[in-house]
C-alpha cells in the first residue's frame, strides 16, 4: 500500500468512528457497557483466511447487533461498506513474529491483522476503555469529544493570535512595498505567521475530522481564520519575493517553509535560501512584483494583476506608470485607473503601528 493509499485509507478510518457514525455510536455503547472488543473491518476474504470458528451470520450491521455480539470472546467481521456483520465470535491467528510494540492481547492481536490484511481494525480495550484504530501496523487512538474540544479550543486561540499579528504584519508591508524599503526580516516575519498559522489549520481539520458531525461549527471558525482568502495571499506573497515567481513553484517553496522547525522559519537566511536566494543579510532590500497589493484592489480584477506585473520589471516600475500614467492600465483590463491610483495611495497612509 502506498503512502498516499494508507493515508486515504487512515481518513477513512477517521471518518467511520467520527461522533455521528453508526460504528461510532456502538462503540460509545461497548465502552460505556465497560465491555472489550475486536472488529475488522473490510478485506474480509483476507481476515477470513487468518482466522477460523466462530459463527457465521451474513446480517444487516446496526449499532445496537455490533453492541451485543462484543459481549461474546473473539472477533467481529463486518464488510467494507459497513452493510453486513458478516462473523462473530471469530478466532484470530496472525503470525506471532510479526513485530508489534503493543502490549495487551487484542491490541497485539490488532496490530498484526492490520498488518495481514488491508482491514480497518478495531480494539477496544475493556480494562482501560481505550478505543485504538490500526491501519498497516500504524495506529491512533479515538478520543472522546471533550477531549478534541480542548485541542480545538488551543489551536483555535493559536490561530487568533497569529492572524492578528499577520494581519497587522501584511498592513505595514503594503506601505513598505509602496515606499519600496521591504526588508529581508520583514518578509521573514511574514511567512514565518503564514506557516504557522497553516500548522494550526491542518491541526484543527484532523480535529474537524475526528469530530465527525459535532465538527460543524468549528469548520466555520477555520474558514473565518484561515479560510480560502489567506491561502491566495500567501500564495501571492511567495511569487511576490521568491527569484522564480511562477505559480509551479509556489508549492515548492511552501514545502521548504512546512518542513522548517519553528526555530528555522524565523531565520531570515533559511527564508531566503527556501525563496531560492543565497548571500542576503537580514537587511537586504527586496523588491515584490506586487501580485498582492495589486490584488487587494477591488477594480482590480481576477488575472489582471498578473497581466500588469507582466509588463513592468519591478512594483516600482507599476507605481511608477500609475503616477505618470494611470490611462495606460486600461489596456491591462483595469477599468478605473484613478479608483486603483487613489486606493494605493490610501494604502501607502496606513502604515501598521
Amino acid at each position: 500500500m502506498s503512502t498516499a493509499d494508507h493515508n486515504d485509507r487512515m481518513s477513512e478510518a477517521i471518518r467511520l468512528t467520527a461522533p455521528g457514525q453508526p460504528l461510532r455510536t456502538a462503540l460509545d455503547m461497548i465502552i460505556a457497557g465497560h465491555l472489550g472488543a475486536l472488529i475488522c473491518v473490510g478485506d474480509v476474504e483476507r481476515v477470513l483466511e487468518v482466522g477460523n470458528d466462530g459463527f457465521p451470520l451474513n446480517i444487516s450491521f446496526t449499532s445496537h447487533r455490533l453492541f451485543e455480539l462484543s459481549k461474546m470472546d473473539g472477533a467481529i467481521v463486518i464488510d467494507g461498506s459497513l452493510n453486513q456483520i458478516l462473523r462473530a465470535n471469530f478466532h484470530l491467528n496472525p503470525d506471532p513474529s510479526l513485530a508489534t510494540s503493543e502490549t495487551g492481547m487484542r491490541h497485539r492481536t490488532a496490530a498484526r491483522m492490520s498488518v495481514l490484511t488491508d482491514a480497518i481494525v478495531i480494539s477496544v480495550s475493556e480494562r482501560r476503555s481505550v478505543i485504538n484504530v490500526y491501519v498497516k501496523g500504524k495506529s491512533y487512538q479515538v478520543k472522546t469529544v471533550a477531549d478534541i474540544m480542548n485541542t480545538v479550543n488551543q489551536l483555535v486561540s493559536t490561530l487568533q493570535t497569529t492572524r492578528t499579528s499577520l494581519d497587522r504584519a501584511l498592513v505595514r508591508l503594503t506601505a513598505l512595498e509602496l515606499d519600496d524599503y521591504v526588508t529581508l526580516a520583514d518578509v521573514t516575519e511574514i511567512f514565518s505567521n503564514f506557516e504557522l498559522l497553516q500548522q494550526a489549520k491542518e491541526g484543527l481539520e484532523y480535529c474537524i475530522e475526528q469530530l465527525g458531525s459535532q465538527g460543524k461549527l468549528v469548520r466555520m471558525q477555520l474558514e473565518q481564520l484561515a479560510g480560502d482568502a489567506i491561502e491566495d495571499e500567501y500564495n501571492l506573497m511567495i511569487r511576490d519575493y521568491a527569484a522564480d515567481s511562477s505559480e509551479e513553484n509556489v508549492d515548492t517553496v511552501r514545502e521548504k517553509f512546512a518542513q522548517m522547525s519553528a526555530q528555522e522559519l524565523t531565520n531570515p537566511k533559511r527564508i531566503a535560501s527556501a525563496l531560492g536566494y543565497e548571500n542576503l543579510e537580514e537587511d537586504s532590500v527586496l523588491t515584490p512584483l506586487g501580485l498582492r497589493t495589486l490584488s487587494r484592489v477591488s477594480v482590480v480584477r481576477d488575472g489582471v494583476a498578473e497581466r500588469i506585473v507582466d509588463q513592468y520589471d519591478s512594483f516600482q516600475d507599476v507605481l511608477r506608470e500609475i503616477r505618470k500614467n494611470p490611462e495606460r492600465l486600461r489596456d491591462f483590463g483595469v477599468n478605473n485607473p484613478m479608483i486603483l491610483a487613489n486606493t494605493l495611495d490610501r494604502m501607502q497612509d496606513q502604515r501598521g503601528e
